[in-house]
């Protein structure tokens, strides 16, 4: 007998040999036929494997946070998407078909793209194959009889000649078609009920622009078709939450082929919303005591050698330039021009904390396919900052920070608290050319950021790997309206670059010391903020943010004189303000004045000029009837104040 160690802890014994289906079976039949896959000791594997020895267990299944359960069940999908497809074009050559985050896909070789009309016919020949319930079954061969197998596929050759001698290369198969897998896959094709082909494109082999473009079909699998009902919802919720999407209805910015990729322009709009978000920013940061600073987007490379980010930096930086006898390079990061501003004069350990920030232009050398929009550009505007203090002042900075944050984004934005987790980013101890190699030091920094954590009694956990070259830091990942994890805001500790740029300060004994360095960005950058705050509203910017807050919709001419008039008056109180006086009906204008998300909309006819009202019309409350002008002003100006 063997003792198998389950997820909640407790322990069963069965005989040794058992597969983990009938570990499963043994829990309970509604486990078993549910179950996807089981990972042994950490280790995905199939249900079908067999266990020899005591191990730690834990059953996936297909559930909401069970992305490994997922990933099984939407694998063998994949698999049913490729025989159908060898079906129906029999001169395929196949790539590579994998589980992703949400779904799968799989990548042809094929004449001719894929048309809507051969994705139906992929879609229905899937369901036939799910109901032929094809079993499923895994074997392994040598490499030489692999290659062998698999002599007319040269993309799975490919693959097959990159894995080292020796090893034992598995396959799975069902019925006519097999394909060079590791798994973890389902028993059979009927395991799989709701299938569903979402979209088609282009994808160069392995990634690379320098091999062939195959077609890629990406699809989605489910248990129940209530699921799959529940997804297509949200993936339209997610057409509508798009930035570019609605950058573009709301004419808040563009691209255009001659200005390049990822280099995005700010129209009238856009550029407000950017505007009016640095100035808050820039005001919060002035309030704790910053200042601020320009510095040039362009440099020597001399001085990212000396910072270190030429060694580990250099390949997202931008081609060098060489004028005279210099060689410069667009700046992909703010923080050696700090350093220098710092070291330009004395300090004393009564000067500490100086804090500098700056909206800053940063350049950063992404491949064309990678750029999205506001969220990833080739050039992004960064609220950045750097706190040099004295090592007593660490954990009183690091906490002023994170307050900013949650005053930030909870406060004034409204966002929830839970969605915002914090993750303490650590280094990779075994990868030591990623990270400036000083041991002591980074043992120092990632446990002051864990002890400050502990004390703030704030939850987080830990992430190996995902430090920044020169130090760790604390990362707060937001929870979007689409479901993903992103990064925004972080505070980022830094021992190494004071010490690369030997900074000093005089300290209370009258020697130097060297000062510690915290890096923190709390908007990020503009652009991606900006990209993030759109997707969050669907455009429906807060009042104190959207770039026209009112709009006046006068009946008929005769309005138009009184209409301009409260323009006037509202402008100078720094309200945002347009006069809406073409010469159309009152419900197009309202509609109008919808479709681009304004606030507020003053409908003015000949009872609002007798009586000096405004009638009312909110974006998201409606009708709220007709008030005194003075009235309405008041209102809006108490809204903007206070953030509502």
């Amino acid at each position: 007998m063997i003792k198998i160690t389950l997820k909640d802890g407790s322990i069963i014994e069965v005989e040794k040999g058992v597969s983990i289906l009938d570990v499963a079976k043994k829990i309970s039949e509604g486990l078993a036929r549910v179950a996807t896959c089981g990972e042994i000791n950490g280790e995905v594997k199939d249900l079908r494997f067999t266990i020899n020895e005591d191990c730690n267990l834990v059953i996936h299944t297909f559930k909401e946070d069970d992305l490994e359960g997922k990933k099984a069940y939407w694998h063998t999908a994949s698999h049913i998407m490729a025989q159908a497809v060898q079906r129906l074009f029999p001169n395929t050559k196949f790539a590579i078909g994998p589980a992703i985050d949400e779904g799968f896909y799989y990548d042809f070789d094929v004449e001719k793209p894929f048309t809507d009309e051969d994705k139906e016919k992929i879609e229905a020949e899937m369901k036939k194959i799910i109901k032929e319930n094809i079993a499923i079954e895994r074997f392994t061969l040598p490499k030489n009889e692999a290659l062998k197998l698999m002599n007319e596929q040269p993309y799975k050759q490919e693959l097959i000649n990159d894995l080292p001698d020796g090893e034992e290369i598995s396959f799975y198969k069902q019925g006519d078609f097999t394909d060079l897998c590791a798994g973890p896959h389902l028993e059979s094709t009927g395991k799989v009920k709701i299938v569903k082909i979402l979209s088609s494109s282009g994808a160069y082999w392995r990634g690379s622009e320098k091999n062939k473009m195959l077609q890629r079909i990406y699809a989605v699998a489910f248990p129940k078709a209530s699921e799959l009902e529940e997804y297509m919802q949200k993936l339209e919720d997610a057409k509508q939450r798009d930035h570019r999407k609605i950058g573009k209805d709301l004419k808040l910015f563009m691209t255009h082929k001659l200005v390049g990729s990822g280099l995005p322009m700010y129209l009238p709009d856009g550029a407000t919303i950017r505007r009016i978000l640095e100035r808050y920013i820039q005001d919060k940061e002035l309030q704790l005591g910053y200042s601020h600073v320009y510095t040039p987007s362009i440099a020597t490379t001399e001085l990212y050698k000396t910072s270190g980010h030429w060694d580990h930096y250099k390949e997202d930086m931008f081609p060098i330039m060489k004028m005279d006898n210099e060689e410069l390079v667009l700046r992909p990061m703010n923080c050696p021009h700090h350093m220098l501003i710092y070291k330009s004069e004395l300090h004393s350990y009564r000067d500490l904390p100086i804090k500098i920030g700056e909206l800053a232009h940063d350049f950063r050398y992404e491949n064309s396919g990678a750029v999205c929009g506001l969220e990833r550009v080739r050039q992004m505007c960064q609220n950045d900052a750097h706190l040099f203090v004295r090592p007593d002042q660490i954990k009183d900075e690091v906490g002023k920070v994170i307050n900013l944050i949650f005053e930030v984004y909870m406060k004034d934005f409204g966002f929830e608290r839970d969605r915002f987790a914090f993750r303490l980013s650590l280094r990779d101890k075994a990868n030591k050319e990623k990270y400036i190699d000083n041991d002591e030091m980074w043992e120092t920094a990632e446990e002051q950021l864990r002890e400050i954590l502990k004390e703030l009694k704030i939850d987080f956990y830990e992430a190996e790997g995902e430090a920044a070259f020169y130090g760790p830091k604390i990362d707060i990942q937001i929870k979007t309206a689409l479901g993903h994890d992103v990064t925004i805001p972080t505070c980022q500790l830094d021992f190494a670059l004071p010490e690369r740029f030997e900074l000093t300060y005089i300290g209370e004994d009258g020697n130097e010391h060297r000062p510690v360095v915290i890096h923190r960005a709390i908007l990020g950058s503009s652009d991606r903020f900006i990209s993030f705050l759109l997707e969050e509203t669907k455009g429906v910017l807060p009042l104190w943010v959207s770039p026209k807050q009112v709009r006046i919709l006068p009946i008929t001419d005769k309005q138009h004189e009184y209409s301009f008039k409260l323009k006037e008056e509202l402008l100078k109180d720094g309200i945002r303000v347009e006069v809406d006086d073409r010469n159309e009906k009152t419900g197009y204008k309202i509609r109008e004045a919808e479709l681009a998300k304004v606030p507020y909309m003053l409908v003015v006819g000949p009872k609002e000029v007798d009586g000096n009202l405004v009638s009312v019309r909110s974006y998201k409350e409606g009708d709220l009837g007709a008030i005194s002008f003075i009235e309405f002003k008041n209102k809006i100006l108490d809204e903007i104040k206070n953030k509502k």
